[in-house]
């Protein structure tokens, strides 16, 4: 209307009604968290969905409700009720006969006596053949009919569940005539669709006439074969699941209670079935135990549950290559653990999409990973750990207190940027703040109006550190500061010093250059070996790609050098102790360094006799230096001699 007004405002009404129900930067810290604690990163992800957002209502705890229920299922009764029920009915018949018989004086009524006498001990075969027998007693004979019809009935109920009144439908011929007839045109239909034919409007007249008897209303075939794949693998599993001679018995009573026209359509449907399914699992069968004989159907309807959770239960596993939380069928959640289940699964698919959405995540061949966007941001959580620690005060030799000279002073200034390394102009920078404001006392400072001192060139450098990627880190808890201390170096001079050039290596048996997204995702490895030649060769590749700038080279380890690559074949070559071999060859590639006019310096976690005396002669050889960290200060130390290092400082 013309007249109303509207006004908008801050919501107070308790939590936002429109807001997601979960943090999507939160996970990603949280995943952060794991990786920079020395964490795996794929298992950082998949914590992330096993837990659930703040959590609750992730992939374990509905897959531990899943097994479960599983173990439920699997007491739930005896699967030979069939044949029990078909067994007590046979001998409640037998009894009503005999007593029939008894009171009859003719041959007629012995004879027959002799014929139930020396009936096989089969309840099968002693069922068939009854279907001859002219029964003396009308309720004895009624009663060996219930074991046909009710057998027959349940039979086709599961298969068929639009039949609700299946024993007694059943038992009328002409309706067996319209089920044979029905089973007869799925089965053509299906032979159809197997080779691949356009069965579109065949399916739509399939439909029309026998869709009475399947009320899930299937949009196509293939919905079709859905439902009814899943019925028949689980008569299938029945009969896997039963000893030989149960089996035998239940086959047999099934036969005949369907006779020949419909256990021959019903056998052929099963091999349309199981040819266009075979995925479903058609041949385990379960060890269900329990004191209650269960029905067909009811043995049956604990199979297909059994089978339907083991489903689910690889679902949500995700452990397979590729696997994604689209491959959780959210149906089969509400049917078995509830809705409330299927809401938590709906909530974990919007966050994993949401974190691919929004450029956090990523997929590859082996699974989710985190993108470059979210590497910054870890290593950026990382760096500010770092410099936590910095600015509360530094560490024994460690003075970074530096001008940030980069050259010679040309005589003219410019305005500051983020980065620069320049001296400030403190009188053109007052200068610019009072013209700014006007003159006052005291002079008040904006970001606009500082100045630097303009020099001639920027100084560069290159900096190559070597990490160990021994499996000694993990064992020692030394994996999670060394992660966190590279992917903070890498932000630094990403973000602060785009003119140097940083290359991290990672050496265990053997040495390799490494991303930062390598960096965040690499594993420690089983093999032994610590290539500290290999890591300084690859040191050297990097710090001559780039000769105009600074050299630097930064260690860190744990373990003096066993392994060096064989001058012959270059194959990484491993032993301890170390061999003269080892250390002569990684001795040659520290001189190397050292004449290229590269400092090293070690960064030492661990207090091994051994590696103290090679570390010290490394840093005395190359004119370096060593140190000796906790790990948890390890980042501040390697930070802070990057930053001493590139501004040329002894």
């Amino acid at each position: 209307m013309a007249g109303n007004r509207f006004r908008y405002g801050q919501w107070r009404g308790g939590p936002d009604p429109l807001a997601p129900p979960y943090d999507v930067r939160a996970a990603v810290d949280a995943v952060g968290a794991e990786v920079l604690a020395g964490g795996s990163l794929r298992e950082a992800l998949r914590d992330l969905l096993r837990r659930g957002p703040r959590g609750r209502g992730g992939l374990d705890e509905l897959a531990a409700r899943a097994r479960r229920l599983r173990r439920e299922a699997l007491r739930r009764g005896d699967l030979d009720g069939a044949v029990t029920r078909s067994q007590a009915l046979l001998d409640q018949a037998l009894a009503a006969e005999r007593d029939a018989l008894r009171e009859r004086a003719d041959d007629d009524a012995r004879f027959a006596e002799a014929v139930l006498d020396n009936l096989p001990r089969s309840t099968a075969r002693a069922v068939q053949e009854l279907a001859g027998y002219e029964w003396a007693s009308e309720p004895a004979r009624q009663t060996y009919q219930r074991i046909l019809d009710g057998l027959r009935g349940d039979v086709l109920e599961q298969r068929f569940a639009g039949l609700r009144d299946a024993a007694r439908v059943a038992s009328d011929p002409a309706v067996q005539r319209q089920l044979a007839e029905m089973m007869r045109d799925l089965n053509d239909l299906l032979a159809r669709h197997a080779r691949s034919e356009d069965t579109t409007d065949a399916f739509a007249e399939f439909m029309r006439r026998h869709g009475e008897f399947f009320p899930e209303r299937p949009k196509d075939v293939d919905e079709l074969v859905d439902v009814l794949a899943r019925r028949a693998a689980a008569g299938e599993r029945l009969m896997r699941s039963l000893s030989d001679r149960q089996r035998e018995e239940l086959a047999g009573l099934m036969q005949q209670s369907l006779g020949d026209r419909l256990a021959g359509e019903l056998s052929r449907l099963d091999d349309h079935l199981r040819a266009l399914r075979p995925d479903l699992n058609w041949q385990r069968g379960e060890r269900v135990r329990g004191d209650r004989p269960l029905g067909y159907g009811e043995a049956t309807g604990a199979l297909d549950e059994i089978a339907e959770l083991d489903e689910l239960l690889d679902g949500l596993d995700q452990d397979q290559p590729g696997a994604t939380l689209d491959d959780v069928d959210v149906d089969a959640v509400a049917r078995t653990l509830g809705r409330e289940a299927a809401d938590d699964v709906r909530r974990l698919r919007e966050l994993e999409r949401e974190l691919r959405r929004q450029g956090w995540v990523s997929r590859d061949a082996d699974g989710l990973t985190l993108s470059p966007k979210a590497l910054r941001r870890l290593a950026a959580t990382a760096l500010r750990r770092v410099f936590a620690d910095l600015t509360a005060g530094p560490r024994g030799q460690h003075d970074l207190r530096s001008a940030g000279a980069a050259g010679e002073v040309s005589g003219a200034s410019r305005q500051w940027e983020y980065g620069d390394e320049q001296p400030l102009d403190v009188v053109r920078t007052l200068t610019r703040a009072v013209r700014r404001a006007g003159p006052s006392v005291p002079v008040r400072l904006a970001v606009e109006d500082f100045e630097v001192v303009e020099t001639e060139r920027r100084a560069s450098a290159a900096v190559a550190l070597c990490v160990d990627l021994s499996y000694s880190m993990i064992s020692q808890g030394r994996w999670g500061p060394m992660k966190q201390t590279a992917l903070a170096l890498s932000h630094l001079v990403a973000t602060r010093f785009p003119q140097d050039a940083l290359q991290i290596v990672g050496f265990g048996r053997e040495a390799a250059a490494l991303t930062q997204q390598e960096l965040a995702a690499v594993e420690p490895e089983l093999e032994q070996g610590t290539n500290l030649q290999h890591a300084l060769r690859l040191a050297g590749r990097h710090l001559r790609r780039h000769p105009g700038a600074e050299p630097v080279v930064l260690v860190v380890t744990d373990g003096e050098p066993t392994a060096h690559l064989d001058p012959e074949d270059g194959e990484a070559y491993f032993h301890w102790p170390p061999l003269p071999e080892t250390i002569e060859a990684t001795i040659h590639e520290v001189d190397r360094l050292t004449r290229y006019g590269a400092t090293i310096n070690l960064f030492m976690l661990g207090d091994d006799p051994g590696l103290r005396r090679f570390v010290d002669a490394v840093a005395r050889r190359s004119n370096g230096r060593m140190f000796t960290p906790d790990p948890d200060d390890l980042g501040e130390y390697v930070v802070a001699d990057y930053l001493r290092a590139r501004h040329g400082r002894p």
